[in-house]
């Protein structure tokens, strides 16, 4: 076998093997996780993502294992911006502790199973036409633009959602969570459960912050075992993260901005590939790409935690996390 698919075999095994443990350990039916245990988890998914960055050197070599590391920390980044969404959701349906585990991991699951379509459809069109790289990057300035200077004036409401519409149309939706169930009889008739429509919420929340990731991490590596095992690996840790920062992530004032300038800046070098490759070598834009990441987003969440946001009382932010 080559480097590539050694690479996947063992991305694989990897895979099935920690999945086992997550869940089969790690995870019980209608259990509350506490900070500790997703500290656990987080530091479980986080070292087998590093552990991974060492084989992906020793295998494929310094290039494309820092590839990878970029990669997955873009990932990382915006999935701490996931992670708000996701409380509003699960408050907004009213999902009870003990169910959000459980709901959270299939709507994960469904997420990355779309993710490989979306990145083989993407990563098809661009070994085709090129140029969709330019409307990629065209797309990351103007969406970090967006990102950088959008108010939070108008809060996120699942409910007003074209998908929660739509849903509400078409299937027969019961108003509760029916005692941990997906779909219940009332009266001779099946409706869908708040957890079945949280569950279809979750994956299709996602698959709008992959329309960012996916190509932000394209801007990074054309390498599609890079792009697929830092996405998936990325993902996988979304469950843990969430329980980890859930009461934390309000803090985080100031992430959306520095992840909108790490999205222009990813967007501007593949506009400006061409001309650029003629000054900067691969190895040392890839360190360039990686540094721009790091400082970013540490920038942005340490400057959160100790400077209070302008125009929010102190009382009022400090409330809020309790």
């Amino acid at each position: 076998m080559n480097p590539d698919q050694i690479t996947f075999v063992v991305f694989g095994i990897l895979l099935v093997l920690a999945l086992t443990f997550d869940l089969g350990l790690l995870s019980k039916k209608n259990q509350i996780i506490t900070i500790r245990q997703a500290l656990y988890q987080t530091f479980f998914w986080v070292a087998l993502a590093l552990g991974f960055f060492i084989f992906m050197w020793i295998e494929n070599g310094q290039i494309i294992a820092f590839e990878y590391i970029s990669a997955y920390l873009m990932e990382w980044s915006l999935s701490i911006d996931n992670i708000f969404v996701f409380i509003l959701i699960f408050t907004s349906f009213s999902v009870k502790a003990k169910h959000i585990p459980r709901v959270l991991l299939i709507g994960i699951m469904m997420a990355i199973v779309f993710r490989v379509i979306f990145i083989t459809v993407g990563v098809a069109l661009v070994d085709r036409f090129s140029w969709v790289l330019y409307l990629f990057g065209a797309f990351l300035v103007y969406t970090g633009y967006k990102m950088f200077t959008s108010s939070e004036d108008e809060e996120f409401d699942p409910h007003d959602t074209k998908l929660f519409k739509y849903l509400n149309k078409v299937l027969p939706l019961a108003k509760h969570d029916g005692d941990g169930k997906f779909s219940v009889i009332e009266n001779g008739k099946k409706l869908y459960t708040t957890l079945f429509v949280v569950v279809i919420m979750l994956a299709a929340i996602d698959l709008v912050f992959a329309l960012d990731s996916i190509p932000a991490v394209m801007g990074i590596t054309r390498d599609k075992i890079v792009i697929y095992t830092s996405n998936i690996f990325a993902v996988l840790g979304l469950r843990s993260l969430f329980f980890l920062l859930r009461g934390a992530v309000s803090k985080f004032d100031y992430l959306q901005q520095g992840i909108a300038i790490v999205l222009v800046f990813i967007g501007v070098k593949m506009l400006a590939e061409h001309w650029i490759s003629h000054w900067i070598d691969k190895q040392t834009m890839v360190f360039i790409s990686l540094g721009v990441i790091l400082v970013c987003i540490s920038g942005s969440i340490f400057y959160s935690i100790f400077i209070n946001k302008k125009g929010v009382p102190e009382d009022i932010k400090d409330e809020s996390v309790e």
